[in-house]
């Protein structure tokens, strides 16, 4: 046996996606793994001492030294006659992973007297056994506690299965996984048997469950599961009777353990296994720690609530299970088969030539027996038993022999299986989302946690580490000024990341879905989206969804529109029966409002809210009048192809203000939202900046205010009362979609360009105000952000709303300060927040330079022997206020690039800062003697930068 542990400082720098396994005592996972330690390497075993090789190649000539030695192999007897089959056994599963592994040597004498905290037995070679074993181990061991893995049953050697066996003895539990196979396994029984006795066994029972192992039920083989397995089992390997239904038997004796592993419970199975077992083991910490864990996901894992109403798509959710796993399981397999069912070809091959793409079309390629030299066709055969189809490969490394069209399209990809990635394209209001939000109810079991990511541009890189919370992982800024080597702005955000990407590259599995991913580079800096994500083929699995037609070369699984039964039990939502006039006009609408979904819903909606037949509906949305907006811009392209849903959003505004007055509150939450980011947004955030919407009619303004301050006392309460009124009516008529978080909703964004091109004047102002003053850092960065976003016109953005100079520096001294060192300091995100404050101070300047511009006052022509004034000397306090806050941003900028090593830059700022603060404050002053302080310490390193260069 050796100690095999995935190390993850190796694991970033491993080349050619290769992992790692190294010794390391304090956490580790000591075992003879099938497909995860021992079966992918290979050893030699000279003086009883274990030395791994240094790299697993597809080169297989030197593996004869090896076999010569003595080889630990996972795939069955090492011998004279069995040499070539392990070499093509090797070399499948190799393809199958796509994976190497790089050991370092391991010294067996140093681990013969070690205890270990857990034994996990195994028996079966099938992948989500696998994957289920894996992540036991790997959850086990990032708790602290120690593991041996083996499935004893792949290896013959007397000499490794006692080693084995030492490592039961010495182990505190014994967890076996059981199977339906594992009763015709005796080292299963063995097991079962030993640990019985010790009365340390935890049975684990895998697509089975207590009640399924009963002596009698299979060894008469009773019931469905036991007709094909089981039997008098104990034949099979020649054993005692009385041994097998001793060891059977004793499972009923472990009354405290009843941990099921079912399709739909891998997740809880894992989570009290280990807390479990960290109880037993006097490991409260751990206990308590998986305690907060599995609130927390409760309240953050899922953006939205699963839809009820969900309809249709039975072949994506297949398609997606089998492009991620690989294989396809449970009530699942039967509906893809019965989808697939009109493929007419038995046998897909696809092969790694350079005109594969070509002979798939044609269905004419002949496979030489000796043409391929090792490189087997992957074969899909179409059955219920057996899928041998594993992966497509990628084909843009291989130079094509030969020139032609076909080497031109040899950069063309193809979906990729088992890989662990899949993209999901189409239309926007089409479903994706939807889609991805059942897939991820529907599996979510099978991962630790879902993790879901905003892919818009401005947004992906922030939400991707606002993962920390759920992964514990911590990525603030490294404090570098007192160490050897300053590293730069560049280099802290991509430890950052790399932090979050490690986490996700353990043996635990994590689904991370980044819906509406805009762009393949991020907005900020242009870097790759693909730097944020683990490789793939690990544990983690990724899936996008995006209207892009291809990302990251990986051939899309394209979405396209509902089958017409499905459409028209979306629109049928509630019981009403129509006459078969009125399904026709049902059919006219789904064609009009371009089978997209969100149309579809809301259709649905309206028709169940109110008293109205489709035709009617039809007519009333047919004589709204078309607004005349700016469908100019990629973002409007869906709309502009389709007026017809422009008009349905025109009726549901209608009918909003009909039910609640012409100054609906529900219609101008729906106006407001458009210039929010695009995450969930409070309710009472929304209503307030509603409400800040100026007013047509400036007669009543006075009026109202008079009403108000007389009516003050109730107007929280009725207010309360409204925004509660209006987010369920915006809730019902599926406008806007309720969200987790308790008093958030969402916006389809489709809705909110529709919001935004309307051009209601003010509205982007109103959302400013509110955020400004109600708008919680911790809880409304994104939002803080789209307001800044429109304050200071980032890239080539214009500037769409502008402050007064109190405005501005309440807004500079309460949110742009601190969301800057919180986005620097809390997520290493040094770019951003620099530029923010840059672009802060540049609007502090114009400000300042209006107010030292003279400017004219009616009073004064009439005196003329009075001297122009500025708005400074009309204002001396707001402006010495402006000047000082300016001196604030400008200490700051210089502090944060201290920490990025740009000293000379930061020289000029501070300088500034000082000259600023002793002309108003003087030079004894604190704030002016601390920024004197940061001049000395900025002085000195780029004192010591130039002496060193």
């Amino acid at each position: 046996s050796s100690t095999c542990q995935f190390s993850e400082s190796t694991r970033s720098d491993a080349q050619c996606d290769s992992a790692n396994l190294s010794a390391d005592p304090p956490s580790s996972c000591s075992g003879i793994q099938g497909t995860e330690c021992l079966g992918n390497a290979r050893f030699d075993l000279p003086d009883m001492k274990l030395e791994p090789t240094a790299c697993i190649s597809s080169d297989f000539q030197k593996y004869d030294h090896v076999v010569s030695n003595g080889t630990l192999s996972s795939y069955g007897h090492v011998g004279d006659n069995g040499y070539y089959d392990l070499i093509a056994k090797h070399r499948k599963q190799m393809r199958s992973h796509d994976m190497s592994f790089s050991p370092v040597p391991i010294s067996l004498s140093s681990n013969r007297n070690r205890s270990y905290d857990i034994y996990i037995g195994l028996h079966g070679r099938k992948p989500s056994l696998q994957r289920f074993a894996n992540w036991l181990r790997a959850e086990l061991e990032l708790q602290g506690m120690s593991c041996f893995v083996s499935d004893r049953a792949r290896f013959r050697s007397s000499r490794k299965l006692g080693l084995m066996e030492k490592a039961m003895d010495v182990s505190s539990f014994g967890v076996v996984i059981l199977t339906r196979k594992s009763f015709k396994n005796p080292y299963t029984i063995e097991e079962l048997r030993f640990f019985s006795s010790k009365k340390n066994l935890v049975p684990i029972y895998f697509d089975l469950s207590p009640g399924d192992c009963l002596v009698r039920d299979i060894v008469e083989k009773r019931g469905e599961l036991w007709e094909k397995h089981g039997g008098e089992l104990w034949f099979l390997y020649g054993g005692l009777e009385k041994e097998w239904k001793e060891a059977v038997n004793g499972l009923f004796r472990v009354d405290e353990w009843k941990l099921e592993a079912q399709d739909g419970s891998w997740r809880d199975c894992i989570s009290r296994a280990v807390s479990l077992l960290a109880m037993r083991l006097g490991r409260r910490s751990v206990v308590e720690q998986m305690m907060r864990w599995r609130e927390k996901v409760e309240k953050e894992e899922f953006p939205f609530p699963r839809n009820e109403n969900f309809v249709g798509r039975k072949k994506e959710l297949s398609e997606l299970e089998f492009i991620l796993f690989g294989d396809i399981s449970g009530e699942t397999e039967r509906d893809y088969f019965e989808l697939k069912a009109r493929s007419k070809r038995k046998n897909l091959m696809i092969g790694w030539s350079k005109s594969s793409s070509v002979e798939e079309r044609l269905g004419k390629r002949q496979w030489g027996s000796g043409s391929r030299k090792g490189k087997e066709p992957v074969i899909w055969k179409e059955s219920e038993k057996e899928i041998e189809m594993q992966s497509t490969e990628r084909q843009q490394n291989q130079r094509p022999k030969g020139g032609g069209w076909t080497s031109r399209r040899k950069k063309s990809a193809k979906i990729v299986y088992g890989k662990g990635i899949a993209c999901v394209t189409g239309d926007s209001g089409i479903g994706k989302t939807e889609l991805l939000l059942e897939f991820a109810y529907r599996y979510h079991q099978r991962y630790k946690t879902v993790l879901w990511i905003g892919g818009e541009s401005r947004y992906i890189r922030q939400n991707y580490l606002n993962l920390r919370s759920l992964l514990e992982v911590d990525v603030r800024v490294e404090n570098c000024i007192d160490k050897s080597k300053m590293k730069s702005f560049d280099e802290q955000e991509e430890a950052a990341i790399s932090r979050i990407r490690k986490e996700l590259m353990r043996n635990i599995p994590f689904l991370v879905v980044i819906d509406n991913l805009e762009s393949e580079k991020d907005w900020w800096d242009q870097k790759l989206i693909m730097d944020l994500l683990p490789r793939f083929g690990g544990e983690t699995h990724i899936v996008i969804s995006t209207r892009l037609p291809r990302v990251m070369n990986l051939e899309p699984l394209k979405l396209s529109y509902l089958s017409a039964v499905e459409a028209m039990s979306l629109m049928q939502v509630s019981a009403k029966e129509y006459p078969i006039a009125e399904i026709d006009v049902l059919r006219t609408i789904e064609e009009k409002v371009g089978r997209l979904t969100l149309g579809l819903a809301i259709v649905g909606a309206i028709l169940s809210e109110l008293p109205i037949n489709p035709s009617r509906l039809l007519d009333t949305i047919n004589r709204i009048p078309l607004r005349d907006i700016s469908l100019s811009g990629r973002e409007a392209h869906s709309l502009r192809k389709n007026t017809f849903l422009l008009q349905l959003f025109e009726v549901c505004f209608s009918i909003f203000d009909h039910a609640v007055g012409p100054k609906s509150l529900a219609t101008r939450m729906v106006l407001v939202s458009g210039w929010f980011a695009p995450a969930a947004i409070p309710v009472s955030l929304l209503a307030l900046a509603a409400r800040k919407i100026p007013e047509k009619h400036k007669r009543t303004c006075f009026w109202r205010k008079v009403l108000r301050s007389l009516t003050c006392g109730f107007s929280s309460s009725y207010s309360k009362r409204s925004e509660t009124e209006a987010s369920s009516m915006l809730l019902r008529f599926n406008i806007a979609r309720s969200s987790t978080k308790e008093g958030y909703v969402h916006f389809n964004e489709l809705i909110k360009v529709y919001a935004r091109k309307r051009g209601v004047t003010g509205v982007a102002h109103a959302m400013v105000q509110a955020i400004v003053s109600r708008g919680s850092l911790s809880l409304h960065s994104e939002h803080i952000w789209a307001a800044c976003f429109l304050l200071f016109g980032f890239g080539n953005d214009p500037i769409v709303v502008e402050l007064r100079v109190s405005e501005l520096l309440y807004l500079v001294k309460e949110v742009i300060l601190p969301l800057a060192i919180r986005t620097f300091i809390t997520f290493s995100r040094c770019r951003p927040a620099l530029e923010l404050l840059q672009l802060c101070t540049n609007a502090l300047e114009v400000a300042d330079q209006a107010f030292v511009t003279p400017v004219e006052k009616w009073f004064d022509k009439s005196l003329c022997w009075r001297p122009i004034k500025t708005n400074a000397q009309l204002n001396p306090c707001l402006w010495q206020d402006l000047a000082l806050s300016r001196a604030t941003v400008l200490e700051t900028r210089a502090k944060l690039l201290l920490r990025g090593g740009q000293f000379d830059i930061g020289d000029d700022l501070i300088r500034k800062a000082i000259f600023i603060r002793t002309s108003i404050c003087g030079e004894d002053h604190p704030d002016t003697v601390s920024a004197r302080e940061t001049l000395s310490k900025l002085t000195r390193l780029l004192a010591n930068v130039q002496t060193h260069t």
